[in-house]
């Protein structure tokens, strides 16, 4: 009997494209980044950058970052968005399910304010598409200990 050869996605990838998916639902301007928190294979909370639930949107408002010419990175404080792994925390914190020892799978590597957040979460393992140049995030993401891998999008 000849063996059926498995054609299914890696767990890698299953979770990234769903990340991706999770990121069309993002309300921001300027860049569209999802996060997804996984444990054990089973996704525990999801997460898109946008304005706070209720609030108005960039899309209808306009992206005060851009009106001031805030480069990317810079000033993150003068935003109404949320950044996807900040969400995907709240959503889990909100709704009571634990996410320690998790990992995070983002559209973007995380910047410095979510680092410590996922720090400060318990998450032990990062895998993102795209490098976002953040040097203090990585260091404290090491420091940490906690596992950081890029995986870019298959073409």
């Amino acid at each position: 009997m000849s063996e059926v050869k498995d054609t299914r996605p890696s767990w890698d990838d299953y979770f990234q494209t769903i990340t991706r998916d999770v990121a069309e639902r993002s309300t921001c301007l300027r860049r569209h980044v999802g996060a997804i928190i996984v444990k054990d294979k089973r996704i525990l909370a999801t997460g898109y950058n946008g304005s706070p639930t209720g609030l108005e949107h960039c899309l209808t408002r306009g992206c005060l970052r851009e009106q001031l010419g805030i480069p990317s990175g810079q000033k993150q404080e003068l935003c109404r968005a949320a950044h996807a792994e900040q969400n995907a925390v709240i959503q889990a914190a909100r709704y009571g399910v634990p996410i320690d020892g998790a990992t995070v799978y983002c559209t973007n590597q995380p910047c410095i304010m979510c680092a410590k957040i996922l720090i400060n979460a318990g998450i032990r393992e990062i895998v993102y598409e795209n490098p976002y140049p953040d040097e203090l995030a990585e260091e404290m993401m090491a420091e940490a200990d906690i596992i950081l891998r890029c995986r870019p999008p298959k073409a």
